[in-house]
């Protein structure tokens, strides 16, 4: 599984977040709330959907399944002159990115994740950063079907820095 590597400018976006964790995972419920209400947005760009974790600065130093984080269902917007009811902002910085594609249904993503976090990244020359986490379900992604394809992002940084 080799990632590319890629410079990504600062993105804005609109969406539902839900505070969970990986034992009490709530993505569908996120998913269920944000589907149906996303065409209230304006000035998107694209027509890619995100899926967001934003996680404290130490949540990988000492990783346990209970501990929470914001998982969002979003879009990437132009600016945040119109935020529906009920919808938040998120700015993600700009930064380097490790960019992998997972293949298969939902389920398989822990496999994906594990060989990310458990082969690649401590083989790499690169070390985690503190920016948002996210997976961008474009015109390849087939919710939960075996062809289905999305691309993983993983902020990095040089480990030589």
């Amino acid at each position: 599984m080799e990632p590319r590597i890629e410079i990504l400018p600062e993105k804005k976006f609109i969406g539902k977040r839900i505070k969970m964790s990986f034992s009490n995972n709530k993505t569908r419920e996120m998913w269920s709330s944000f589907m149906p209400v996303r065409r209230e947005i304006k000035n998107i760009i694209g027509t890619e959907l995100y899926s967001i974790e934003v996680y404290e600065p130490l949540y990988f130093n000492n990783f346990n399944p209970e501990n929470e984080f914001d998982k969002w269902a979003a879009v990437e917007v132009i600016d945040f002159e119109t935020v529906p009811d009920d919808m938040e902002t998120l700015t993600s910085p700009g930064g380097l990115y490790a960019v992998f594609i997972h293949k298969g249904s939902a389920d398989k993503a822990p496999e994906t994740y594990r060989d990310i976090f458990g082969t690649w990244l401590p083989a790499s020359d690169f070390i985690l950063d503190n920016r948002p986490h996210f997976a961008v379900m474009g015109e390849k992604y087939k919710n939960d079907d075996a062809d289905s394809e999305e691309e993983v992002w993983i902020p990095v940084k040089n480990n030589n820095y």
